[in-house]
């Protein structure tokens, strides 16, 4: 899914991303000073009883997307290379930052493995950038060559991610079954976050005079969260709390279809440049 994406980006465009500072500045400064403080007041408004569901949550949200936000981005019709310039800082940052929320939010400090960030690092960046950089520059040195295929894969990320979708519930359908009430006590915060987070985005593209292809750059970046990740995390971290693990299961079956959502309202949005938000 990665690779087909990264295919479909001139490497000159990424290159050129990294000296778009205010956004960097800007999506930095929601992912990592916004997000959690919106994070953390959603989980004490709707999850102080349960620390554990709290933790897991907080996980949750604190942690930025490295992987599908890209996918999502292309299909808002987003800068995707704005938005891959921006994964590699997003991917250091949140490990970094990790335990520093787990114990100013909960006053728990995470051990994090840092394999994972080597692991994430290689399979979720490297490899699928590397591949698509050779494949462009060795294989498609033909302009209508590259032309052509690129044509050919344009809509395959589109069936990757319906798989991606379909083995998230096939393989973890029977344990969600068996906590519906969990689902249900999770539902409202998590669509808060995403509601309140839209907005915010919208109004600081706004604010900061973004374009429509930046705005939507800006909403996915900032919205798409790193369960995976934080799921390896809390597995190492906290072994005897189940209930953490089973937030960040919960979390991408809620997350993938919200995300498809939002994608497609910020294409209808496109056609109604009147619209306040």
């Amino acid at each position: 899914m990665l690779y087909i994406t990264f295919l479909q980006i001139p490497v000159k465009d990424i290159k050129r991303s990294f000296s778009n500072r205010k956004f960097t500045l800007i999506s930095l400064g929601m992912n990592f000073i916004l997000t959690p403080l919106l994070a953390w007041m959603l989980a004490a408004t709707f999850l102080a009883d349960n620390p554990a569901l709290w933790l897991g949550f907080i996980m949750l949200m604190v942690t930025p997307c490295t992987d599908w936000y890209i996918i999502f981005t292309g299909f808002a019709k987003g800068n995707v290379a704005l938005s891959t310039s921006v994964l590699p800082l997003n991917l250091i940052l949140q490990l970094l930052l990790l335990p520093l929320y787990l114990y100013l939010f909960s006053g728990t400090l995470g051990v994090v493995d840092f394999s994972v960030v080597v692991e994430s690092v290689l399979f979720v960046l490297i490899l699928p950038f590397t591949a698509a950089y050779i494949t462009r520059s060795y294989l498609l040195k033909k302009k209508s060559r590259e032309e052509k295929l690129l044509e050919k894969i344009s809509s395959l990320p589109v069936v990757f991610l319906f798989m991606a979708i379909v083995a998230m519930f096939a393989s973890q359908g029977k344990l969600l079954l068996d906590n519906l009430d969990l689902l249900l006590q999770l539902l409202v915060p998590i669509l808060g976050f995403f509601i309140i987070n839209f907005i915010i985005g919208r109004i600081i593209g706004r604010l900061f005079k973004f374009d429509i292809a930046n705005t939507a750059s800006l909403n996915l970046t900032t919205l798409a969260r790193n369960s995976p990740i934080a799921l390896a995390i809390a597995m190492t971290a906290f072994p005897q709390e189940p209930l953490i693990a089973l937030v960040l299961i919960i979390g991408p079956l809620v997350e993938l279809p919200l995300l498809s959502l939002i994608s497609y309202l910020i294409l209808k949005l496109v056609k109604e440049p009147d619209d306040m938000l």
